[in-house]
């Protein structure tokens, strides 16, 4: 199945204060592949801009010589959005292809990408590719000791760039990965040294395969490096540390054998959004729906779930459905059991893992 084409990518630049966004941002800038690209900022002053990158400028808008548009949020992030987009469409600033949305140090992602879901016109236009986030090498241990903010930033990204490697050990450095792995199995982590790095390597991490233009799902779920129930790994607790974040959220993945009835998979989804909405920080599944020749490709953030997308064929040869969870005090059990019960009862047998 081919992906909506007409749709422009989001992507979310995150990262707690000092671990270095304004400095990729600054580099990233400076490349040609940036290029009508639309960068949102919370406030211009406190990103920093280097002027040098900076061609024109209005009062809340900067163009900058690589072609890039620079745009402050005056207001509410989805009226942002949909005044460029009506701006764009008239031709009264340059075209965009992409946008990238830079959040403050001490933004939790979760609210921001639950807007750009929940919002019907910014849901048509645009569509989410993905959340990249900065962790500071140096200090970004005790960050995530100390700030539930910095987890959440961590735990529901598709790239991770480790900052500021070159002014700490490697030894360091690899044990705040395996932090980084335990908390979020499937984002790559990229060592990045003074903001270096390639847009290549940051974009198309969403649902459409770059070179294909099709939907790979199994690209972008990555399920298997999730671990299972009787795989967990807790990284220790230090001696005294009675408020570590990361014994909160949970990278989980659950794996369903037969197809899930319809109505079952509604009720499940409904009443996990009412009931632990807040606590779903993320999710993605490709679900095998009884009756359906293809499988249901679903995401969500929070109370929202993105618009489903529904494929002709399977991508591969298993059927099973396979979701994976990013969620805070969710535990494996709540969520296999709580669907178990609704298949029971609609007389559908299951067998997960």
């Amino acid at each position: 199945m081919q992906a909506d084409s007409a749709k422009i990518p989001i992507s979310l630049l995150t990262g707690f204060l000092g671990s270095g966004k304004t400095t990729v941002l600054n580099r990233l800038l400076r490349q040609p592949a940036m290029a009508n690209v639309m960068v949102i900022i919370n406030e211009f002053g406190e990103i920093g801009l280097d002027h040098e990158l900076i061609e024109s400028a209005t009062d809340d808008m900067v163009l900058l010589q690589s072609g890039c548009l620079c745009c402050t949020i005056r207001g509410d992030l989805i009226d942002t959005l949909r005044t460029l987009y009506s701006k764009r469409s008239r031709s009264e600033i340059p075209q965009f292809d992409r946008v990238v949305i830079e959040t403050t140090g001490l933004a939790d992602p979760a609210p921001i990408l639950q807007a750009l879901a929940a919002d019907s016109l910014v849901a048509s236009r645009f569509e989410l590719d993905g959340v990249i986030t900065t962790v500071d090498a140096i200090v970004g241990d005790a960050t995530l000791d100390r700030h539930i903010e910095a987890v959440k930033q961590a735990a529901v990204a598709d790239r991770i760039l480790l900052t500021k490697t070159d002014l700490v050990e490697d030894g360091a450095c690899e044990a705040l990965e395996r932090r980084l792995r335990e908390l979020n199995p499937a984002a790559p982590i990229l060592r990045v040294s003074e903001g270096d790095v390639s847009p290549h390597r940051l974009f198309f991490a969403g649902l459409q395969n770059p070179v294909t233009k099709s939907l790979d799902v199994q690209r972008w779920m990555q399920v298997e490096k999730y671990p299972h129930a009787d795989g967990h790994h807790h990284h220790a607790q230090a001696a005294g540390d009675v408020n570590r974040h990361d014994d909160h959220i949970k990278a989980i993945s659950l794996v369903v054998e037969e197809p899930v009835p319809g109505e079952a998979l509604d009720n499940w989804l409904r009443s996990l959004m009412q009931f632990r909405g807040p606590d779903l920080l993320r999710f993605k599944g490709i679900v095998n729906v009884a009756g359906m020749p293809g499988p249901m490709v679903l995401h969500g953030v929070q109370h929202v779930i993105y618009p489903p997308i529904v494929l002709k064929s399977w991508p591969s040869s298993d059927r099973r459905t396979r979701m994976v969870f990013i969620t805070y005090d969710i535990d494996e059990n709540t969520l296999r059991d709580s669907l178990r019960k609704l298949m029971r009862e609609s007389n559908a047998p299951t067998a997960s893992r």
